[in-house]
């Protein structure tokens, strides 16, 4: 049986310009989950479960419509966003 990391898709910002993009990481965090290693895909991607809760919040909202979804998608979306540019600061400056 093939790993899963012989799948993965290069990063193509990196590969030309040599910076990782606000994307990097994402692939090996997933590969990371299905393995159950939580805490280093948490280290590999942090934004991986805000991303992870955001995609259910969506399906769920896809079968069954409740008062203030909107707000609830728009704060998932901004808090998700959030994450995933300051973790990709830290990442730039360290």
């Amino acid at each position: 049986m093939r790993a899963i990391e012989e799948y993965m898709l290069p990063c193509l910002n990196k590969t030309l310009f040599g910076v990782e993009c606000l994307g990097c990481g994402i692939q090996r965090s997933v590969a990371l989950i299905f393995k159950g290693e939580f805490v280093e895909a948490f280290h590999m991607y942090p934004a991986i479960y805000n991303i992870f809760i955001l995609l259910i919040f969506l399906i769920f909202n896809l079968f069954i419509k409740f008062k203030h979804d909107y707000k609830i998608k728009m704060t998932l979306i901004a808090i998700t966003v959030i994450v995933v540019v300051v973790s990709y600061l830290i990442k730039i400056i360290n």
